[in-house]
């Protein structure tokens, strides 16, 4: 049902109301120089502007067989297919000495897992070349999500919500904040969810927080069975949000920015649980 997200309520209403009644109080009692008409209209934009933050309308919900679509609102900045170089490493991992460290992305263990594909922890990803692409490649579309964009995110296919992470900056509790447009910004705050489908199908969403946005907030616990287009969580204010998936088995289905299609200057433009970004496709 379509409305306002769940925690809008509060911050729609409370300063509807306050600045409804600044505005009866300065209309019948005393403006105070005109200071309190301005503080109620002052309270009824910030009302507006909750309001169209929070919002989170219903989607028809594409019934392809076989679709993956956009866990997120927003322009696709970039669409790339990648490869894991390393994985997060376990405490044997650290111990051994052979962990490379970086001051952004923190400790890796510099041998992907026996399946990448299963998405079983954070992997170091990097672009594959052109002639050099294997069945262990994934897709990565990053979406950028504007302040007044829709900031509800959606499940891009039917299955499970297999998995589910926190990750922050190296020595930090919370953090960095890089700005959402920014491609380092993959190493922002994040949630990494991994949703599993049918023939044991894994992909990979990654909500990632911006310069503003300071909350991942997941909705679902971990085992909970999820419909195409179901939501699962947001994110407050600007942010960006990237899907993975095995790259012999789809293609996508946009256009990136990088792309710089006339048309498309921005990227194109996506709908959480309406847009296609991928369709099914066997290598």
């Amino acid at each position: 049902m379509g409305g306002l997200a769940h925690g809008g309520h509060a911050p729609v209403l409370i300063p509807l109301m306050m600045g409804g009644s600044a505005l009866i109080i300065g209309a019948t009692i005393d403006s105070l120089y005109g200071l309190i008409p301005l503080f109620g209209i002052f309270c009824l934009m910030l009302s507006a502007f909750f309001a169209n933050f929070w919002r989170d309308p219903d989607r028809p919900i594409p019934r392809d067989e076989g679709v993956l679509v956009s866990p997120a609102d927003g322009h696709v900045m970039f669409i790339r297919r990648e490869r894991a170089t390393g994985r997060r490493p376990n405490k044997d991992e650290m111990d051994s000495g052979d962990c490379e460290s970086n001051s952004l992305t923190g400790d890796w263990y510099p041998v992907p897992l026996e399946n990448p594909l299963h998405f079983e922890t954070e992997q170091r990803f990097e672009p594959v070349k052109k002639g050099e692409e294997s069945k262990k490649d994934v897709y990565r579309i990053a979406i950028f999500m504007s302040p007044l964009d829709v900031h509800v995110n959606r499940s891009p296919l039917a299955g499970t919500l297999h998995r589910m992470e926190h990750r922050a900056g190296k020595g930090l509790r919370r953090g960095p904040f890089l700005a959402a447009y920014k491609k380092e910004s993959q190493y922002n705050e994040r949630v990494r969810s991994v949703f599993k489908g049918e023939s044991k199908l894994m992909v990979e969403v990654t909500q990632i927080s911006g310069a503003l946005a300071r909350t991942i907030v997941p909705w679902l616990a971990i085992d909970t069975e999820v419909r195409r287009g179901q939501r699962y969580g947001m994110i407050r204010l600007g942010s960006r949000v990237d899907i993975r998936v095995p790259a012999h088995s789809f293609m996508p289905n946009v256009v990136s920015a990088e792309e710089q299609n006339s048309a498309h200057p921005k990227g194109e433009f996506v709908r959480a649980g309406s847009t296609i970004l991928f369709t099914p496709h066997e290598e």
